[in-house]
């Protein structure tokens, strides 16, 4: 009997590491281990006192014109002595595996290991080195183009209504909310003053699942699986909502906003124009993942996202920030 047809599988580890150390001249002793399931499958490898990610593309999710511009940008920041977990080549000198998936084809990709742990509720120092880190992968990346998607506001703020219209209903409050937001801050963008904007490849997911920091504050960026060309003060954005995200006392909030910005500062300065848009940047974020989360429904979110989810994440979340932040009492819903 044939194999049913399957979209999505989970790759053994144990047979994942008889494959890695014949491909990477590793040790007998090597194990794999499987850190965890989302946007791409993570392994965790450890030869002896080495450690490395091995990481799995779902399927179709990055064509490997894509990866190889991701490994790209990698190489580019290591060189530059960005502290990043960095792409590695096997034992013949190539970066991408081909993994014969019961879905198809998939794409895998081995890293460096990130030194350190991950922090949820963050210092004022570790915010002010995160704020450093960023800004010189900026200082790489400002007028750096990758074959890679184009943060548009288009992409960032309409084309997540391709996905989320499946799953949130047309006449609720949320939608009709969401749909008067999107109209505010598409002439937002559109009314920035441009020559202000410092433009490039931005990694787009930076927050502390993305991270680990040190015990004397180093601090390693990875997962990259979201890098394209756009305004950098996304990044800025991203994180800053990150920040209201997880500490919730408005005065420790202020305080880490401001350091992480000062750490930025003492590498590349932000303009005036980046710093006015950051709030209206960090809500059309919110609007690009939530379309992502849709997006990725059959092999991913399923376990969480439903109308509830997104009716509670866009009141609690998406709605207050806005309010709070860009602007108040302004729209219905």
């Amino acid at each position: 009997m044939r194999p049913f047809p399957s979209i999505s599988s989970i790759l053994s580890a144990s047979h994942l590491a008889i494959f890695l150390k014949d491909k990477y001249s590793l040790s007998a002793n090597t194990s794999c281990k499987l850190l965890k399931t989302g946007i791409n499958h993570s392994y965790l490898v450890t030869d002896g006192a080495d450690k490395f990610v091995f990481r799995v593309y779902s399927l179709n999710w990055r064509s490997e014109t894509k990866i190889n511009e991701e490994i790209r940008l990698l190489n580019l920041l290591k060189e530059g002595g960005v502290s990043v977990s960095y792409p590695l080549t096997d034992a013949s000198g190539e970066y991408l595996q081909q993994l014969d998936a019961p879905e198809g084809m998939r794409f895998g990709l081995m890293f460096s290991f990130a030194e350190g742990e991950k922090f949820l509720n963050l210092s004022e120092e570790q915010h002010y080195r995160i704020g450093e880190t960023m800004a010189r992968i900026h200082r790489l990346t400002e007028g750096l183009q990758l074959q890679r998607v184009q943060y548009s506001p288009k992409v960032i703020l309409q084309d997540p209504f391709i996905y989320l219209n499946n799953f949130l209903p047309v006449q609720a409050d949320e939608m009709d909310w969401m749909l008067s937001a999107q109209k505010y801050l598409l002439s937002e963008l559109a009314n920035a003053d441009d020559k202000q904007m410092r433009k490039g490849v931005v990694h787009l997911d930076i927050w502390f699942d993305n991270m680990n920091i040190t015990k004397d504050s180093v601090v390693t960026i990875f997962d990259f699986d979201f890098c394209g060309n756009g305004w950098l003060a996304y990044d800025l954005a991203y994180n800053i909502l990150q920040i209201h995200s997880t500490e919730k006392d408005p005065a420790e909030r202020e305080l880490k906003k401001k350091s992480f910005l000062d750490g930025y500062e003492s590498v590349v300065k932000i303009s005036d124009e980046e710093k006015r848009l950051l709030p209206a940047l960090g809500v059309s974020l919110y609007f690009f993942y939530l379309g992502i989360q849709c997006q990725r429904f059959d092999n991913w979110s399923n376990v969480f996202l439903n109308e509830t989810y997104l009716k509670r994440f866009i009141s609690l979340l998406v709605k207050k920030y806005f309010e709070e932040n860009v602007h108040a009492g302004l729209l219905p819903g």
